[in-house]
């Protein structure tokens, strides 16, 4: 293996570890068919997901515990939100911290609720362990099972390209319309109200 190689290989995980936080189960699942394809080890994506969502976890646990006040300010709208998850972290301190990498929809607010509740640092960073690991190695597995089913599902979808990039043309375009109308909307109820 050349060194050009061996550094784009570890480019690949770096880059896996850095974004699973952002971009949640697509960063283990495409890992797994990376390694299915022979193009990455299913362990070490496995791994690097593991440990970059975790690292994220700790980090958004941080700002909760030293800036929640800063984020209620900034962003008003988060703190009934953060209100709601507070009960919930209070009373079940451990499983909050499990669910960590599990729970759709509060996958950011969940580790800053744990942080604005002063649960002990000890107790989430095991339990968003645990749950950062586990996670990890589900969709990577997902990944890597659904691998030839996905090769399968591309060659079929190669027959459709036009018509799918028109569909999805139209439906950019219907988006971008649909956008428009509510701002102009929004802009003549504004001047309306003035």
């Amino acid at each position: 293996m050349s060194l050009l190689s061996s550094l784009s290989e570890l480019w690949a995980y770096v880059t896996l570890g850095a974004t699973s936080i952002i971009t949640e189960e697509a960063a283990p699942v495409l890992s797994g068919f990376a390694a299915h394809q022979r193009h990455l080890s299913a362990v070490t994506a496995a791994v690097a997901c593991a440990l970059g969502s975790w690292a994220g976890d700790i980090v958004l646990y941080e700002i909760g515990r030293r800036r929640s006040s800063f984020l209620i300010r900034r962003w008003p709208k988060l703190e009934p939100s953060i209100q709601k998850l507070l009960a919930v972290v209070r009373r079940h301190p451990w499983r909050a911290s499990l669910l960590v990498r599990y729970a759709y929809g509060a996958r950011f607010l969940l580790p800053v609720t744990c942080g604005v509740a002063h649960l002990p640092f000890a107790t989430y960073v095991i339990g968003s362990g645990i749950s950062a690991w586990t996670w990890s190695i589900l969709f990577t597995a997902v990944g890597w099972g659904f691998g030839q089913s996905a090769v399968l599902l591309l060659g079929h979808i190669r027959r459709y390209e036009d018509i799918l990039a028109l569909v999805l043309v139209l439906l950019v375009l219907a988006i971008v319309f649909v956008v428009q109308a509510r701002n102009q909307a929004r802009v003549a109820d504004e001047i309306e109200g003035t």
